[in-house]
């Protein structure tokens, strides 16, 4: 079983040698509504702590030749789609409170999240942006006020689990502790006010930390299926996929992917970690004129899935973080929240292979990038 709440598993993590070392950030996306004109628009924040034991008055950003560790609590926020941004506000850790015990909260200045609320604002302007590549980001104006519940949760196992937090052994971390995550309240996305419903928002809500990203680096995730055949919603639905190359002391794992499909409160998982039913993954990503395009086959002693999904390059963006030795090692990490696509599960019994359904999937959040 994978749908296992542990709010342990959301707690701040930079301790010991990642405190000097390390990246910790909770991430959320979700879909409003204009309140003006009734379109749909996906929206993510994230809030992303770095380094805090090398915190000093002011943000401090790394340099690319690594002889600058980074140091910040940087919240990012923005939109998909045909204008995508990302907007960026940093703050020292030694102005952020941050509570690190479940249940896990920060704050600094009018920016809160903890498991239950999400608030704040991002603000740069086109000067700004322009004058301080530092910030990696682009222009905007942001603003939100929200409510989460976090209802199907991906609980990876053992591999995030207590004792291998302690030894610190791989260098990314994952869990999703809302990979359907039900939002409510409101954002305000360069002056135009939009509406976050439980019933419509195809929420999600995870959270990594480490010393360091994986590369390859592969997301895919939707709370909002439905039945190829039938057109039918499966409410009570969501699957994520995340990996690429994880390493456990140092030792890489190289194309490795855990995998988790709720569907209808069925589980379906496919998670290299469990050696008692071990996961065989293959996967590629394409990249072509207009478009993203992943390809995912994995299967297990009792089930076999594969995945299909796109994203136009027009509604995504090429997503910004420094590494916390201070190098940007991804600069084309193509991120997305509007990703379409299929899923086919089956059953593997004596007989051989039973098809579970044909499901289509759409507000997939969707990444892709490898070092470069």
């Amino acid at each position: 079983m994978f749908n296992i709440h542990d709010l342990t598993r959301n707690e701040f993590m930079l301790t010991g040698p990642f405190a000097r070392q390390g990246y910790d950030w909770w991430w959320h996306s979700f879909t409003g509504v204009s309140r003006e004109t009734g379109k749909e628009r996906t929206f993510f924040i994230e809030f992303f702590v770095c380094n805090p034991a090398l915190a000093e008055s002011e943000p401090v950003f790394g340099s690319r030749d690594g002889k600058r560790k980074p140091s910040y609590l940087m919240v990012k926020a923005g939109a998909w789609g045909e204008d995508a941004v990302q907007i960026h506000r940093f703050f020292s850790l030694k102005e952020a409170e941050i509570r690190g015990k479940a249940p896990f909260h920060v704050r600094a200045g009018n920016c809160f999240v903890s498991d239950t609320e999400l608030r704040g604002s991002v603000h740069v302007t086109p000067e700004e942006a322009e004058a301080h590549p530092e910030y990696m980001c682009g222009a905007g104006d942001m603003s939100w006020d929200l409510y989460l519940k976090k209802e199907i949760a991906y609980n990876v196992g053992y591999g995030a689990g207590k004792l291998f937090r302690s030894l610190q052994a791989f260098e990314m971390y994952w869990h999703a502790e809302g990979m359907k995550t039900a939002f409510s309240g409101a954002v305000v996305f360069n002056g135009e006010v939009y509406r976050v419903s439980p019933d419509t928002c195809c929420g999600y809500s995870d959270k990594n930390w480490g010393s360091n990203f994986t590369s390859p680096w592969l997301w895919l995730s939707s709370g909002s299926l439905y039945d190829a055949e039938t057109g039918a919603r499966l409410a009570n639905s969501a699957f994520d996929i995340g990996g690429g190359c994880p390493k456990v002391f140092g030792v890489s794992l190289l194309r490795k992917l855990l995998s988790a499909f709720y569907i209808e409160g069925e589980e379906f998982e496919f998670n290299f970690s469990k050696f008692w039913n071990p996961a065989f993954t293959r996967f590629s990503c394409e990249e072509t004129e207009d478009e993203i395009i992943w390809r995912v086959m994995q299967e297990t002693n009792t089930a076999v899935v594969k995945v299909r999904i796109t994203c136009p390059k027009k509604e995504m963006l090429l997503i910004n973080y420094e590494s916390p030795d201070g190098r940007k090692r991804h600069n084309r990490l193509w991120n997305g929240g509007t990703g379409k696509g299929t899923i086919l599960l089956y059953r593997r019994t004596s007989s051989g292979l039973t098809p579970q359904g044909a499901i289509r999937a759409d507000h997939v959040g969707c990444e892709y990038g490898e070092y470069c």
